[in-house]
Parts: C-alpha cells; sequence; structure tokens
C-alpha cells in the first residue's frame, strides 16, 4: 500500500482569535495581517515539499492559509467536513468570566466522557466525528502520499483523536496554536503514528505570536 505522510496545519490568526471571541463553523471570518505573516512563514519553511494533494475546510481561513501552495497549482478539494465545531448560539460572543465558566463546565462533560453535550445550537464532539470520519477516509484514500490538510483547533483535536485511535475524551491533549503542525505518518498496519505536534518553529521570527 502506498503509505501517508500527512501534514495538518491549524489555520492563522483571526481578529476572532486576537480578541478573544467565540468563533466556530458559523463564523466565515478571514486572517487578519498576523495570520497572513504565518501562512508566508509556514510557506517559506515548507514549500520545499512536495505536497501531492491538498485539502482545507470550506471557511475562507483555511484557504487563506495555504494559499501560496494553492497557487503552486497543486491539486486543492474542499472538504466542509473539515469545518470547525459549531458553537452554536455562542459563536461571536466574547470569552467573558461567565462564559469562560460555562465553556470549562463543557470541557468537564466531555472530560467525563459525555461526548454528546453540545453548547445550545452546537455540534456535540460525537457529531463532529461522525463528519471528520468521512474526511479522513477520504484522505486516506485519495490521491497522493504527502498531503496538507488545513483544518480549524478543536476539529483538530477530534481529527487526531480519530487518526490516533486514542480516545476522544482526551482530545485536550493535542494543544495548537495558529498556523502549528502536527506530522503524521502513516504505518503498514493502516494506522497512523504522530511524528511532530504543535510544532510552531516556522513561526519563530514573527512578533506577538
Amino acid at each position: 500500500m502506498n503509505l501517508k505522510k500527512i501534514y495538518l496545519l491549524r489555520h492563522g490568526q483571526t481578529d476572532y482569535n486576537l480578541q478573544g471571541i467565540v468563533q466556530g463553523s458559523g463564523i466565515d471570518a478571514p486572517i487578519n495581517a498576523m495570520g497572513s505573516a504565518q501562512a508566508a512563514a509556514f510557506f517559506e519553511a515548507y514549500s520545499t515539499i512536495s505536497f501531492d494533494q491538498l485539502y482545507h475546510s470550506a471557511l475562507i481561513r483555511t484557504k487563506q492559509s495555504i494559499q501560496g501552495f494553492i497557487d503552486l497549482g497543486i491539486p486543492v478539494e474542499v472538504l466542509p467536513e473539515l469545518n470547525e465545531i459549531s458553537w452554536g448560539e455562542y459563536e461571536g460572543t466574547p470569552m467573558t468570566p461567565k462564559e469562560g465558566e460555562y465553556y470549562r463546565m463543557m470541557l468537564h462533560q466531555w472530560q467525563q466522557g459525555n461526548l454528546d453535550y453540545a453548547m445550545a445550537g452546537g455540534e456535540s464532539p460525537n457529531s463532529v466525528a461522525e463528519r471528520l470520519n468521512r474526511a479522513i477516509q477520504q484522505i486516506i484514500h485519495g490521491p497522493g502520499n504527502t498531503i496538507l490538510v488545513c483544518m480549524h483547533g478543536r476539529a483538530m483535536r477530534i481529527f487526531l483523536s480519530l487518526i490516533c485511535q486514542t480516545p476522544l475524551k482526551d482530545m485536550d491533549q493535542y494543544e495548537h496554536g495558529n498556523l502549528c503542525l502536527y506530522l503524521l505518518q502513516q504505518e503498514e498496519e493502516g494506522g497512523f503514528v504522530l511524528l511532530n505536534q504543535n510544532d510552531q518553529d516556522h513561526l519563530k521570527g514573527l512578533k506577538q505570536i
């Protein structure tokens, strides 16, 4: 079998990230000036990698984050299944102390294994996992061996739990920053191992990351 190597990337910074405003699949925010600088830094560091295939979510911030590679003419596919989790009624709201308390309570529910729990009007980890499993299968069985995937923070945690076959309730072990990289290698038996995680070395030359 042709073994896949997946470069898994979180999108660059947006103003919502910078201002601490809840941003899920219902917020189609572009990357800001820092996000553009992060994307340029990643492209400079990894443009020599011969990617066979690119994937990004249906939200503009992921496309913008890998635009340099798209401009090289590498085949690209939009996978809405890679979209961020929906935070429902809380999308677009500032993370106030009250909202922070509710968010921590929700995380506690997930860490206790209540993975059907969702914010009002939003998605649960189990519902996100269902669509991400479809995306993972499409990526694994799709063209090419060296793959670049750009997606979102919470969805990335769920994606990594699924592809690395770790318990979904432990998803917070996969830390992330804007434009961080996770590198995954497929093994002969079909599973994936992490070669690198939350790698931000390519951003060291930037200020206020």
